[in-house]
């Protein structure tokens, strides 16, 4: 299964480092990691989503805390969270099916943020479905270049 960590830590050098060579010690895969500053500069958070039971979970969670520059860790996997990832594509179009593409990816609410003369890049956010079911919707149009964020997830208001 896989669960959504969402870990608060020190804006250190080496920080991200320590984090993901703990994962890597213990031979548990990361599927994704995002790491950005928060509103408080000072810190940072750490969304990685990782595959593994309950128990796996428990015992990174606990290897998380013993870390000196871990503030926080949450597992939101259960809760009500807000997920969203980031996609950027360039795929192949000519004059005939640039227009078709972009009626498509209208449907998807994702937007064109360049044209050239044989291609189009896109950008769509959204959760891990539909970042899917754009890319392939767009394979028959020949993927040229991919590129995309994991997940990035915050708690929902109450």
């Amino acid at each position: 299964m896989k669960h959504t960590l969402s870990v608060l830590v020190e804006n250190n050098p080496g920080v991200l480092s320590k984090v993901s060579g703990l994962f890597s010690r213990r031979g548990y895969n990361i599927e994704s990691l995002v790491v950005s500053a928060t509103e408080e500069p000072s810190l940072s958070r750490m969304t990685i989503v990782v595959d593994g039971d309950d128990k796996i979970i428990e015992q990174v969670t606990k290897q998380l805390h013993k870390l000196i520059d871990v503030i926080k860790v949450q597992d939101v996997t259960s809760q009500e969270t807000v997920d969203r990832q980031l996609l950027l594509i360039r795929v192949a179009a000519d004059n005939k099916t640039k227009t078709e593409i972009i009626q498509l990816m209208d449907i998807f609410r994702a937007r064109v943020v360049d044209i050239g003369q044989k291609s189009l890049t896109i950008e769509a956010t959204g959760d891990e479905a539909k970042i899917q079911a754009i890319i392939k919707s767009l394979k028959p149009f020949k993927i040229k270049e991919l590129a995309k964020t994991g997940t990035i997830s915050m708690l929902r208001s109450n």
